[in-house]
């Protein structure tokens, strides 16, 4: 008895008010955070979230009115499910524009899927009159095409949007959510005349998960939007790696530390003839060639940056690993992999040298490496 009663108690009037209420302060905190994404990154799949998530409240608050005046109209059904399907698809239209430029096949096929979901919504006061053996019978179907347009829409979501963004899992899991939210409730509608007090509390209980891995979506795009934003403010944007002045902070910073460093200046061979002759697209090829040998083969001793030009730079940190073998590995990766070579310095830092006398003294080994028949590798002093 105490069970039944508290499967009325959820299900009854002011368990719905009570669900839809959290549903809507889920939907207002995501609305929140893709309004702040508008106004700093001013990006269209923004504002069609926030489109979206317009439409779900309106949705849930005629439900919140609905499940106050214990029951809801014809025309208030239709309206919420019409609102139903146009925020799902809205949705799905926002996460697919986070992550791709709108071209004109995409606003095309969007055009069509707005007229196709129209016409969906209309079939609800389209029964046919052989179907309608009762008033009763004819309540029961008018839903049924928007019911299995809704499963038109998962199946296409998971077939035209999944492939497409960023975030798979998480958007996978949302579906999920949604498709076993709406089989209940086609099981329960169609198969038990919706008097199933579990599968209606399991309906009803579902789309919390769909919203709150939505509001994850968001909260996780914002990360990767700041990691973003972080990383291009510290790299190179052509050879991904670490610009110069990050390059020289920490280089200050290991040796205010007096750390054991050593710093390898490379610069590449014949550079400007390279580029007169080949052109810059050949240039900036080579450089991201040779910027991911020194990526490679410095990644595990220490870190490397872009100091302007052609000229790349290595701080080794790792005591154990001696610069001068690591240039050479540098320069025989360079000239057995790519069309240049390059030459090389290094200078080890000693007590009474700063940051940039560090630096220097690299470029001055590099110099005479250049000067004495470039192609190879010099140490300071």
């Amino acid at each position: 008895m105490e069970r039944f009663s508290l499967t009325e108690s959820l299900l009854g009037p002011l368990g719905l008010l009570w669900t839809y209420s959290m549903l809507t302060v889920i939907i207002i905190m995501t609305m929140l955070l893709s309004i702040r994404l508008l106004l700093s990154r001013r990006k269209v799949g923004y504002f069609s979230m926030l489109v979206a998530l317009a439409i779900s409240l309106i949705q849930y608050g005629q439900l919140m009115a609905g499940a106050w005046a214990s029951e809801l109209s014809e025309s208030q059904t239709f309206i919420a499910m019409s609102l139903k399907v146009l925020a799902f698809m809205m949705i799905n239209i926002g996460i697919f524009q986070l992550y791709n430029p709108t071209r004109r096949r995409d606003r095309a096929v969007m055009i069509f899927f707005f007229l196709l979901t129209a016409a969906a919504c209309y079939t609800y006061w389209l029964t046919p009159s052989w179907l309608e053996s009762s008033e009763e019978h004819a309540k029961l179907l008018r839903p049924l095409g928007l019911d299995l347009y809704m499963f038109l829409l998962l199946f296409l979501s998971f077939l035209l949007v999944n492939p497409r963004i960023g975030q798979n899992g998480k958007f996978q899991a949302m579906l999920t959510f949604y498709f076993a939210s709406h089989t209940l409730h086609m099981a329960n509608l169609y198969m038990f005349d919706d008097k199933q007090p579990l599968l209606k509390l399991l309906e009803q209980a579902l789309p919390f998960g769909f919203y709150i891995i939505l509001f994850l979506f968001i909260f996780e795009r914002i990360i990767e939007i700041m990691q973003a934003i972080y990383t291009s403010s510290i790299t190179d944007g052509l050879t991904k790696l670490y610009n110069r002045k990050y390059f020289h902070n920490r280089l200050t910073a290991a040796v205010q530390q007096r750390l054991p460093v050593a710093v390898i200046f490379s610069d590449i061979d014949n550079f400007k003839k390279l580029n007169d002759t080949k052109g810059h697209h050949m240039g900036d090829q080579v450089l991201k060639q040779v910027a991911q040998i020194v990526k490679e083969e410095a990644e595990e001793a220490g870190i490397c940056g872009r100091y302007g030009g052609e000229e790349m730079v290595v701080m080794v940190t790792d005591a154990s690993v001696p610069a001068d073998e690591l240039a050479e590995r540098i320069r025989a990766r360079v000239e057995a992999e790519t069309i240049v070579t390059v030459s090389m310095g290094h200078s080890k830092l000693k007590k009474g040298i700063g940051p940039d006398e560090l630096v220097k003294q690299a470029d001055e080994a590099m110099y005479k490496a250049k000067s004495s028949g470039k192609n190879k590798v010099v140490g300071f002093g």
